[in-house]
């Protein structure tokens, strides 16, 4: 449904705001792939005059369809359903029939993710069209290719002329977030969505030897049109170090020569470090895996986050777009045999130590040469303060630019397994849509676990992404016998998905369940005790205890708030008896050593 515009922009063309920077001049070889109005198979992207218009999931599932019913190359695989009910489908290029031929790599793209940022499904749609019928079936001779034309499908029919005010086109855009107001590229590890459970299962199901999620970016204004990712790239860190190692090595150079062949500006994927002072510096934006890059380095999933530039117009991202699955297509066809032999490398790993919540770092890694846009500052009276104003116009002179990379803050042990307790059924559910193996037990059973006590858990003062979410600094260890009741489960960390067990069960993790705010009843007791039978109690054990005496007294003297508040006087004798909740705090997963 389209929305209403402000007055004050009833005469402004929406899908080429007079309010953005200037779009440099571009002539691209690769327009050369538009087919004009009068081809059959034009697509509503390239029937657009200004190339400036992707069509709504009706159009889009129509022209796919007939797409299917007129060449036996493409096929139809619906893999999920909507909260809105709308069926979440993937378009299949093979000539392999139903069934894959194992010995080919599979290239998987996904458009859609953030419908706003639709380029690969108009780019995808072009490129099938191309295969079926304008003699590019050779792609396919030693290569299968998934493309997911929408994943929010929800999120693409919230439609607006009004959606994406930093991007330029397509004029009509579909909404960020899901029907339900999530973000689905910040669900990848906690998979709360069923677009992204659906997505997982597709990708269990075909396994494909490269992923690619096509986005478009926010923020600085540059020379490149199409930038992209992944986990490790030049030398960084990485889950999955020797498939990043063939992205870096192998890839990335075969992308940015084919997109420069066909007059596009490609470039790393970086993000500025102060949008007030775009020569500050850049950063790679973290590593975390609740997006698809880090998702794919924890899954061994090689996986590509594209990030076209939102200020180029849609018809140059769209086409970048293009050249680039083609591209990838061609190598993996070529060299397709040396990555899954990286990623099967990397599946086997079991590092001892797992490194987590990256943060930026504190000084610069490196000085890379950037392609800048001549940009200057002006006093905004709407603001009250100098503001910047992008030219449109190429820098000629290189910009040095410091370079932040990523730095853990955390390093977990691996144990050997957990164990998790029946009744959390969606922590159970959850493992077993990512594909984590596990045993299930068929009576109760006691066994001796690592317990994990909280120390000062603390909640976040508002919702994100559905969830208040948690966060402990500090966890106590305690051995224990525990109980784990018929249907618990034991998740060993001993397979190609335990990096993903680990990060999700390990309550100081950032990405953990926990800290996503699913463990709210470990932070509540409800037992307590009276002033009137606690400090009689308290005066017999400081009688009957020299050691808890001198311990108090300690207290007393190191901490003045606690010793004037008599009511945490009176909580740390309730603490120490028997009628205090052992269960108070502590962690339901078990850890096997």
């Amino acid at each position: 449904m389209s929305q209403t515009p402000p007055a004050s922009l009833s005469n402004a063309a929406p899908w080429d705001q007079p309010f953005l920077p200037p779009a440099p001049a571009w002539d691209g070889a690769s327009r050369a792939l538009l087919r004009g109005a009068s081809d059959p198979w034009v697509t509503a992207f390239e029937a657009d005059p200004a190339h400036d218009f992707s069509p709504d999931y009706a159009d889009t599932r129509a022209w796919f369809d007939r797409l299917d019913a007129a060449s036996d190359l493409i096929r139809i695989e619906q893999f999920g359903t909507s909260p809105e009910g709308r069926p979440i489908y993937a378009v299949i290029a093979s000539k392999d029939g139903a069934a894959f031929d194992p010995a080919k790599p599979v290239l998987m793209i996904q458009a859609g993710i953030h419908p706003g940022e639709i380029d690969g499904k108009d780019a995808g749609m072009m490129l099938l069209r191309d295969i079926a019928f304008y003699g590019k079936d050779g792609l396919l001779d030693r290569v299968n290719l998934i493309l997911i034309p929408i994943l929010s499908v929800d999120g693409h029919e919230r439609a607006s002329a009004y959606s994406r005010p930093n991007q330029r086109g397509p004029r009509i855009q579909g909404w960020r977030n899901t029907a339900t107001n999530q973000n689905l590229n910040r669900d990848y590890l906690k998979l709360d969505q069923a677009e992204m459970r659906a997505v997982r299962g597709l990708i269990l199901n075909y396994r494909p030897d490269l992923y690619v999620d096509v986005h478009v970016t926010d923020g600085m204004d540059y020379q490149y049109d199409v930038t992209f990712g992944f986990n490790g790239e030049d030398g960084s860190f990485s889950r999955s170090p020797h498939g990043s190692q063939w992205l870096d090595s192998v890839f990335k150079p075969a992308m940015n020569a084919a997109l420069e062949r066909q007059g596009h500006i490609p470039g790393e994927l970086v993000f500025g470090v102060d949008d007030d002072e775009p020569k500050k510096g850049l950063s790679d934006g973290g590593l975390g895996e609740r997006y698809s890059n880090g998702w794919g380095a924890a899954a061994h999933v090689p996986t590509i986050l594209i990030e076209n530039h939102s200020l180029k117009p849609h018809e140059q991202r769209v086409l970048g777009t293009y050249v680039f699955i083609e591209e990838a297509l061609r190598l993996l066809a070529d060299k397709g045999s040396a990555l899954r032999a990286a990623t099967e490398q990397d599946r086997a790993l079991r590092p001892a130590e797992i490194l987590a919540n990256f943060e930026q770092e504190d000084t610069p890694a490196s000085t890379r040469p950037f392609k800048g846009v001549l940009f200057d500052t002006y006093f905004s009276p709407a603001s009250g303060r100098n503001e910047i104003r992008w030219s449109g116009q190429p820098d000629p002179d290189l910009w040095q630019m410091p370079f932040y990379g990523s730095k853990p803050t955390l390093t977990l042990q691996r144990p050997t397994a957990y164990w998790i307790p029946s009744y959390r059924t969606d922590i159970i559910e959850r493992l077993r849509a990512h594909g984590v193996q596990m045993e299930t037990v068929a009576a109760p059973r006691v066994v001796n676990v690592e317990m994990l006590r909280l120390v000062s858990p603390k909640l976040a003062a508002r919702a994100n992404e559905g969830h208040v979410q948690a966060s402990v600094e500090t966890v106590k260890t305690e051995r224990r016998d525990w109980t784990f009741p018929t249907g618990s489960v034991r998740v060993p960390t001993d397979q190609p998905l335990g990096d993903v067990a680990i990060l999700l069960l390990e309550p100081q993790s950032n990405e953990s369940f926990f800290a996503w705010g699913m463990f709210p009843e470990v932070m509540s007791r409800v037992e307590y005790i009276e002033a009137y039978a606690i400090a009689p109690l308290a005066e017999t054990m400081l009688a009957a205890d020299p050691a808890l005496k001198a311990a108090f007294e300690a207290k007393l003297a190191a901490e003045p708030a606690f010793a004037a508040d008599p009511q945490s006087r009176l909580a740390w004798f309730y603490e120490r008896t028997p009628f205090y909740d052992d269960h108070y705090l502590l962690y339901p997963i078990g850890r096997e050593d």
